[in-house]
């Protein structure tokens, strides 16, 4: 095992940027809040220092797919005790789920392995939450799946049984994905004890389950849930999402034609009187004449007035989604936002986001006044909802310090000019000079809903060029952009090759001079040397390639195809490419996941690597220079500033060394390794790696959904 070399870890700050898809207040003890990521993991609020604390960094690569959290649930009678059902995906591809316990608020888990898969980050996932813990037995804790039905644990959640009475209803009910041919399975979206049916130290005889179905959806048992029946009266048509109980007995529930958050249509809010069996509509907007088009995502009840609600819509696009409250148990509605102030200082890039996807709200049980809700990309909390009733301002902020879930594709670290910069999914890109401020995006027009890929010019790293897809409302325009100023202002190219969908992969010759394309779906790779007024088809290359600029000759350049492995170099300029045979080209063949980058230093000097193959420098002619002993697979590999009195680049690696999982340098090109991670901080799988030329030791990741990382060596970070 390589030596190891204490490094601190940070984010470098964005703030918010991904879907929270859950948010939970404990109900006694003031102050104690979780959240849940689709893709991101898990978070607790962390009162005194105001921010954030990410719970599930400890996860490696081999079980990413736990960092989506399906579901959470605490125990109201001990608030050391957390439970996180997660899974992010129910493909055939992906592992099976696991329920993470703790015991310390989330500072330790254990992990209990499930004999199905939870989908974190698919249909659904706004819904919740399926997971419960008996408020009365804290021993008792009841699972709603996907597709395997109804699970009970009657020891904290370390072992689970199925319920073989629940409806079968539960293992059918589906829907479409959006844009894809899967259909999900959507399954029991939630659990809700009614407290008031027992006494503390017995487990509660009564309890719901709801399903995601148009059908008869929501099921009781009054028997500690042994056997199930359907609650009478129940409106049909729609698909339940949420459910919350009230201290009066009232039961709330919010409705839609589908589970979001992809998409909703049509949807409605009820008020269940469990007492008389009553259902009473007592959804906003309704019998005013407003067209259909959206749905509702949550409704909340305040903890200690269960008169007062807030519901949210969904898919309201136009102009934007609606928060309504109500102080009357749903008979009337006020609209909040259009009385309310955002506060977009802690994050700016914000301001060009409005409120949407907010599956979840949730009202402080110790504050009136402190209500939050999620978004998609991120949450927003107020602390002074009540003078809403006053008819003042209601003032937001975008309560998201510490909870970072961007998903970066693509990082660059220029030897001048600013220290890093971004391609980010959902939020187009990010220019850092200093690492703990929220900047604003890139500069638009052209804005991108991702950008992709993003490249400097080894010779002249001023110049930048990036490619993406387009964000209205500044489209239309072309899908690739430019900076010759480090990034500070950009200009859209002036055409785009003759086919292809944008993004891709894009880079520059050295120099400058010319820039190569290779969008998405396109049958080529084009050059062009005045950035896009004129396009020249690449002779000698799919269409399906990354491309890699040499960094110090301008006639360089390389190419892979990542699925395949199949390397090509280009001596011309860009102009013709022809496959690299050799050992290194023969290396690469048949391996998928690879790897290609030129050497920061040196002309016509690559490596390669893949997820199962060692890490090799070679030569565009196919020489094998260097293989990296040790190294058995590769995530992501970048190069760093030299050491004090070397002139070897340093040699970072996210992958396994000696069949160890880890981050790892190597000042001596490859002769030592020192482990720069621990089990703390392991980020799943590392998509994107790289180096900063000028601070020795300081290393970018890229996270498949917890941002960006960057690791400094402890004598060094301040």
């Amino acid at each position: 095992m390589a030596h190891g070399v204490s490094y601190r870890w940070r984010n470098v700050r964005i703030e918010g940027g991904g879907y929270v898809s859950g948010l939970v207040f404990h109900p006694a003890v003031r102050g104690l809040i979780y959240a849940r990521t689709d893709v991101g993991g898990a978070y607790r609020w962390d009162r005194a220092r105001a921010r954030w604390i990410p719970l599930t960094d400890w996860i490696g690569a081999k079980d990413e797919n736990l960092l989506g959290i399906e579901s959470l649930a605490l125990d109201p009678a001990d608030p050391q005790r957390l439970y996180l059902a997660a899974g992010t995906y129910t493909t055939s591809q992906a592992g099976d789920a696991a329920v993470l316990r703790s015991h310390d608020q989330g500072r330790h888990f254990e992990r209990t392995d499930l004999p199905f898969k939870l989908g974190g980050n698919e249909l659904g996932r706004g819904n919740g939450e399926r997971l419960a813990v008996d408020p009365n037995n804290g021993r008792i804790l009841f699972l709603g799946s996907p597709d395997a039905g109804l699970w009970r644990s009657d020891d904290y959640g370390a072992h689970w049984a199925k319920v073989d009475s629940f409806p079968a209803v539960a293992t059918s009910s589906s829907a479409s994905a959006r844009n894809t041919w899967r259909t999900q399975p959507i399954g029991i979206v939630f659990v809700v004890f009614d407290p008031a049916s027992g006494r503390h130290g017995t487990p509660t005889p009564v309890l719901y389950a709801g399903v995601s179905t148009r059908q008869t959806s929501l099921f009781r048992s009054v028997d500690g849930g042994r056997h199930w029946s359907a609650v009478p009266g129940q409106p049909v048509g729609l698909r339940p999402s949420h459910m919350h109980r009230a201290t009066d007995g009232n039961y709330y529930l919010s409705y839609g034609d589908e589970p979001g958050p992809d998409t909703m249509n049509d949807g409605a809010v009820w008020r269940w009187q469990s007492s008389s069996g009553h259902w009473t509509d007592i959804t906003p907007l309704h019998g005013n004449g407003k067209p259909p088009g959206f749905g509702w995502g949550d409704v909340a009840v305040d903890p200690s007035d269960p008169k007062v609600l807030i519901a949210s819509t969904h898919h309201h696009y136009t102009p934007h989604d609606l928060l309504f409250r109500s102080t009357d148990r749903g008979a009337h509605w006020t609209e909040v936002f259009a009385h309310s102030v955002f506060d977009h200082g802690g994050a700016a890039w914000t301001v060009g986001h409005a409120p949407h996807w907010m599956t979840t709200v949730a009202i402080d049980p110790f504050d009136h006044d402190h209500v939050m809700f999620v978004t998609g990309y991120g949450i927003w909390a107020s602390r002074d909802m009540r003078r809403l009733d006053l008819g003042a301002k209601v003032h937001w902020w975008f309560q998201d310090r510490g909870l970072e879930e961007t998903v970066p594709l693509g990082l660059i670290s220029p030897p001048q000019g600013a220290h890093l910069l971004s391609a980010i999914g959902d939020l187009d890109g990010f220019r850092h000079d200093d690492l703990a401020v929220a900047p604003l995006q890139f500069q638009a027009p052209p804005r991108y809903a991702n950008s992709e890929s993003i490249d400097y010019a080894g010779q002249r790293p001023t110049l930048i060029v990036r490619s993406g897809y387009l964000r209205e409302p500044f489209g239309p325009a072309m899908r690739a952009a430019w900076s010759d100023d480090d990034g500070r202002h950009w200009q859209a190219f002036a055409s785009e090759p003759p086919d292809g969908d944008g993004a891709g992969s894009i880079a520059l010759t050295a120099d400058g001079s010319a820039v190569l394309w290779a969008p998405r779906h396109a049958r080529h790779v084009y050059i062009t040397r005045d950035f896009g007024r004129h396009w020249q088809t690449v002779q000698g290359l799919p269409g399906t390639v990354v491309v890699v600029g040499d960094r110090v000759d301008p006639r360089r350049l390389a190419a892979f195809d990542p699925h395949t492995g199949a390397l090509f170099a280009s001596q011309d300029g860009g102009v013709t490419f022809g496959p690299i045979r050799g050992r290194l080209g023969a290396a690469a063949q048949g391996h998928d996941h690879v790897q290609l980058q030129a050497a920061p230093n040196a002309a016509g000097v690559l490596y390669l690597a893949a997820r199962d193959l060692p890490l090799l420098r070679g030569d565009d002619a196919g020489n094998v220079q260097q293989r990296f002993a040790g190294l058995t697979g590769v995530d992501a590999f970048g190069f760093g500033k030299p050491a004090q009195g070397r002139h070897e680049s340093t040699l970072f690696v996210a992958g396994r060394l000696n069949g160890h999982q880890g981050i790892f340098r190597s000042i001596d090109d490859g002769g030592h390794w020192q482990r720069i991670n621990d089990a703390a901080h392991r980020y799943g799988r590392i998509t994107h790696l790289v180096g900063d030329p000028r601070v020795f030791g300081r290393v970018y990741l890229a996270t498949s959904g917890r941002g960006i990382v960057y690791g400094e060596p402890m004598e060094t970070a301040p």
